[in-house]
């Protein structure tokens, strides 16, 4: 049985909205695309591309889906992601999705949401998704994530969409891989742990 990743970039105070561009997300009038370039360096490039590299398969909400498939179909071979990205198979999860699907190797997850990472899992070893925040709230919430791969960026923007907006299932996290950038960046890797315990502090 395969595993679902979690590549997210995210503000201390956790928003992950729009992270690599001006335009990329403005819903609810957000003013601060683009928010990871001016830290995102080439230490930063080295780790994410070392993780994505892993990957077997693609997951991807809509708008994301809409993004990347207007982008790495037309960067050259020799960028180490385009290469990555364009040759993996990509799923989307989209309801309103009606125009056919441009960009080479992708395919649409029909139906129940848990039955179709379920065929994915069994399809795929390690399938990632990356950005993705509406489909992220709904995999939290119906326990569908095997692992989160975080990088904390040293800025607090106050607004914007956030990683745990819409609250996951409650859960017990294992730190796998911990390290600090030295642009004050932080990056933290979590598997389940089973559910929480709890007790008292008296």
């Amino acid at each position: 049985m395969g595993t679902i990743h979690i590549d997210l970039f995210t503000t201390l105070d956790g928003v992950a909205q729009a992270p690599g561009g001006r335009d990329e997300d403005v819903d609810g009038g957000f003013e601060f695309g683009g928010w990871q370039a001016p830290l995102f360096d080439e230490v930063d490039g080295e780790q994410v591309g070392a993780g994505m590299h892993e990957m077997d398969a693609l997951l991807l909400g809509r708008r994301t889906y809409d993004i990347f498939a207007g982008y790495w179909p037309h960067q050259p071979d020799s960028n180490p992601f385009a290469g990555l990205l364009n040759g993996v198979p990509k799923y989307v999860v989209s309801r309103t999705l009606t125009e056919p699907l441009t960009w080479e190797g992708t395919s649409l997850v029909e139906g129940d949401l848990a039955a179709g990472i379920s065929a994915l899992k069994e399809r795929h070893e390690r399938t990632h998704v990356i950005g993705s925040l509406d489909l992220l709230q709904s995999l939290l919430q119906h326990d569908l994530v095997d692992q989160l791969h975080v990088l904390v960026y040293p800025l607090l923007l106050g607004t914007g969409k956030r990683v745990f907006a819409d609250g996951p299932v409650p859960a017990a996290l294992s730190l796998v891989q911990s390290r600090i950038y030295p642009n004050g960046t932080v990056q933290l890797t979590y598997d389940k742990a089973g559910k929480p315990t709890y007790g008292s502090m008296g």
